[in-house]
């Protein structure tokens, strides 16, 4: 189990040990301050990562709240076990069984929560201080699925500008290690998106009509286990470019189980 340590912003991250080429090396989990602490993304129902953040929440102090940047499983699972050991801390999200319902400009405790909808409709980040909590809104390496939700590209790249235009000195990602260049960053996260849409466009004007034949011209650097969570992304652009009158007819959309991968992490 890895620690990392940022005490010069009073946060220190826990990596789980459920190390894939989709959660790259495990998840980590943030405790943000002291007297008390507040937990963000507590991770995999793993009993020695639940160990580790139960005795690192105690000596802190206890548990202010626990809140999550999104419910996907590999981020929220241990919310119970946590809980269990916690029962008076509150739970804050956007969406869910929830002590807070958590959006845009809200705060909880020492926590911003900033919209950044793309990687999931309920996703959000949190500031506090100079530190940004990403989630998989921005990874440390590698760059994240947009989920296919009405506006969810265009969402992604509006949160990650919202990001953008705070003064952060570091971003600490719900993967990967952390980021000590957040402008270089996010400024390389909304070019790679740009990206992979001029080169979609590319792929349409010569004829590419069919989700292997777009994912050929837009994303061929992706490794074949990541195909499916490029396929996602896929269809979060084709979306996109329908709402702005982009897209021409006889296209191919993945639907259904075409854009549902296995674990939803990055896609290259």
């Amino acid at each position: 189990m890895t620690r990392i340590d940022l005490s010069e912003h009073r946060i220190l991250g826990i990596r789980a040990d459920n190390a894939s080429p989709f959660t790259l090396t495990g998840t980590n989990a943030w405790i943000v301050g002291a007297g008390p602490a507040w937990l963000v993304d507590p991770g995999p129902a793993l009993p020695a990562h639940v160990a580790a953040l139960v005795a690192e929440v105690e000596r802190r102090g206890g548990l202010g709240g626990l809140a999550l940047t999104h419910d996907h499983p590999d981020h929220a699972a241990a919310v119970p076990a946590i809980r269990e050991q916690f029962p008076d801390a509150p739970l804050a999200a956007a969406r869910g069984d929830v002590s807070v319902r958590l959006g845009e400009g809200d705060r909880f405790g020492p926590l911003e929560a900033i919209h950044t909808p793309g990687h999931a409709p309920d996703h959000l980040a949190f500031v506090a201080g100079v530190a940004g909590l990403t989630g998989d809104a921005v990874l440390g390496e590698g760059s994240v699925f947009i989920a296919p939700d009405p506006g969810a590209l265009s969402g992604y790249l509006e949160g990650l500008a919202k990001l953008r235009g705070r003064d952060l000195a570091v971003l600490c990602p719900g993967h990967g290690p952390p980021v000590q260049d957040p402008a270089a960053k996010l400024d390389g996260y909304v070019e790679h998106r740009l990206g992979r849409e001029r080169r979609l466009l590319a792929g349409l004007a010569a004829g590419a009509r069919t989700i292997g034949e777009m994912l050929d011209a837009a994303w061929d650097d992706v490794p074949p286990v990541l195909r499916p969570a490029a396929t996602v992304t896929l269809a979060a652009h084709l979306d996109k470019l329908a709402e702005e009158g982009r897209l021409p007819a006889g296209v191919q959309r993945p639907q259904g189980a075409d854009v549902i991968p296995t674990e939803p992490r990055p896609e290259g």
